[in-house]
């Protein structure tokens, strides 16, 4: 019996859907198959939504994550009333399955995201996943101590695994703007933004990461040493770089909170106009995933790690200068990863040139 005409146009309704389903993104057999270790952070959901939504305006193709262990921190308020709320979120909206454990994590995937709130286990959940020869994108903050940052990048490197972490600041437009606003290095950058503090963490790691990478995007690899001025509102952290240039840390604590740089050049000075999202940083983590190349080197990481925990000391000093070598050779980096020794050659300013602004602006 011929199929009547609706029943032909159904048929045809239907083909077209498997079509369109064989060819959608989460079902691509080249797709990358990831895995998520934390969902008590937002980051989880928001990463999550990227990948796995090919409805989403900001969706990033290449990559879906598929499974993912929740860990949490019990005795962390933000890590223990969340972690549910974001489970059910990925493993009900996203169709992420959930298993119990960090090995289950790795276990079947290409890579392996690593979003746990905070740092204490990093080490060692670091260890099972280098165990199993993934490479993985550690989000802020890389773990608790310098110490325990050093170690995951000594064994990451004596097991060849590629690892990677950044802020999402990094790639914000705005910072690449004023990053790439003249030729030349920065002469002085001042960079500031919010620094909530997290038990257990110096005090940098866990939101101060962000406006310190944005300083570092700027200003480039070379800090030497560091002083700090303390108050319970902000955290003020003048670094010295090679060449006699300076960059400033704002780490906001307490009030009105926003996100700038501030870059001091040869011909111009230059504020940073828009800030960004999530978006930028995870299509480099794909593509990091793809390559196995990290867009930001482990030496350049570390660096920005050692920049916090030497004013974390300089802090417990009382603002004296700590240099980033010293709280590096503390944590036990190797000679190759370390910075110069931090003695700055301290020159007069030249004469003043002619034609300066006046003040007023007439």
């Amino acid at each position: 019996m011929r199929p009547t005409r609706r029943l032909r146009e159904l048929l045809i309704l239907v083909m077209g859907c498997v079509v369109a389903a064989l060819l959608s993104p989460h079902l691509m057999a080249d797709d990358l198959r990831i895995g998520i270790i934390g969902l008590d952070t937002s980051h989880s959901e928001q990463f999550t939504l990227r990948l796995n939504d090919p409805a989403n305006p900001n969706h990033i193709p290449g990559a879906r994550v598929v499974a993912a262990y929740p860990g949490g921190s019990p005795d962390i308020e933000e890590s223990k009333t969340r972690i549910d709320g974001f489970t059910a979120t990925v493993r009900d909206k996203f169709g992420v399955r959930i298993v119990g454990s960090v090995a289950e994590a790795c276990k079947d995937v290409d890579a392996v995201l690593l979003l746990s709130l905070e740092g204490r286990p990093r080490l060692e959940q670091m260890k099972q996943i280098i165990a199993a020869g993934k490479p993985v994108f550690m989000d802020k903050p890389v773990a608790a101590s310098l110490k325990d940052v050093v170690e995951i990048y000594k064994l990451a490197a004596a097991a060849q695994v590629p690892v990677f972490s950044a802020s999402a600041v990094r790639w914000y437009p705005g910072v690449l703007e004023v990053a790439n606003a003249e030729p030349t290095p920065a002469r002085g950058v001042i960079s500031y933004g919010p620094a909530h503090v997290l038990p257990f963490h110096p005090d940098l790691f866990f939101y101060g990461i962000h406006p310190t990478e944005a300083l570092f995007t700027v200003m480039g690899p070379g800090c030497l040493s560091v002083v700090r001025t303390t108050t319970p509102s902000e955290s003020v952290v003048t670094g010295v770089w090679a060449g006699g240039r300076t960059g400033t840390l704002q780490a906001i604590h307490e009030g009105a909170m926003s996100y700038k740089l501030i870059r001091f050049g040869d011909k111009q000075i230059t504020e940073q106009k828009s800030e960004g999202d999530y978006t930028p940083m995870l299509r480099e983590i794909v593509k990091f995933f793809q390559s196995k190349q990290p867009p930001v080197s482990p030496k350049q990481t570390l660096e920005i790690y050692a920049f916090m925990a030497a004013a974390e000391e300089s802090k417990n000093r009382d603002g004296g200068r700590v240099t980033l070598r010293e709280v590096m050779v503390k944590a036990g980096a190797p000679e190759a990863w370390l910075p110069e020794d931090g003695k700055v050659k301290h020159e007069a300013p030249k004469s003043v040139p002619k034609g300066l602004p006046k003040p007023g602006g007439s």
